[in-house]
Parts: C-alpha cells; sequence; structure tokens
C-alpha cells in the first residue's frame, strides 16, 4: 500500500504537476485540496494521511493558519507538514519551521525531483 499525502495549492496547474510527479515519481496516493479550508475538510473526510505538503501564500486561509487549526483539531495534531513557498530565504524556512513544519520546499519545485526532496525531509 502506497503513503497518502495531501497536497494543498491554491493554483490549479501546480496541484496536477504536483499530483502527477508524486504518484508517478514517488509511488504516493495523492489527495488534492485547492485551500487552507478544503485542506482541513479532508483531513476530516479523506484521511487518515501520512504527511500534507502545503502552499505558504493562499487566499483566506494561508498555510500557516491552515497548520496552526490542524494543531488544534484532534485528527492532524502530529501529522508532518511541510511548506512549499516561493519566500525560501533562510529567515522564511526559520519563521516556517517554527509553526512546526517539518520543512520548507523551495518553488518553483523540479517535479522529477520533488518525491525525492519530500522523503529526504520526512526521513529526518
Amino acid at each position: 500500500m502506497s503513503s497518502r499525502l495531501l497536497f494543498v495549492d491554491d493554483e490549479d496547474a501546480i496541484r496536477v504537476i504536483a499530483a502527477i510527479s508524486l504518484e508517478r515519481i514517488g509511488g504516493w496516493k495523492v489527495i488534492a485540496a485547492a485551500s487552507g479550508q478544503a485542506a482541513l475538510e479532508a483531513l476530516q473526510d479523506d484521511g487518515p494521511f501520512d504527511a500534507v505538503l502545503m502552499d505558504v501564500m493562499m487566499p483566506g486561509l494561508d498555510g500557516p493558519s491552515t497548520l496552526e487549526r490542524m494543531r488544534d483539531g484532534v485528527v492532524a495534531s502530529e501529522l508532518p507538514v511541510i511548506f512549499l513557498t516561493a519566500k525560501a530565504g533562510d529567515s522564511e524556512r526559520e519563521r516556517l519551521l517554527s509553526f512546526g513544519a517539518k520543512g520548507v520546499i523551495a518553488k518553483p519545485f523540479d517535479p522529477m525531483t520533488l518525491s525525492e526532496q519530500l522523503r529526504q525531509i520526512l526521513e529526518r
């Protein structure tokens, strides 16, 4: 059985590219959500998941706010979350890790190496 990943990004094309990459190269079973609110609903309705890969900047409920709500709930309080961000400088990485994220992957990501980056972070 493959590992289950919740992928959260508000951009349709990124969701499609990431899902194809993660499923075909990494062997993940990917469930995609288009917003922080949709991610919270998927955690309740479509879980359990082994990890969450989530964009930082989304309209409405952004990545850090979504993670905060996840940590307040019972379903996903310990689930590893990795952020995707275009602002991947050291200070931004530190800020995102301070929210309790397991890691940060820079955007734009390489679809050919995304699964390996995710695996390396989860194995830490």
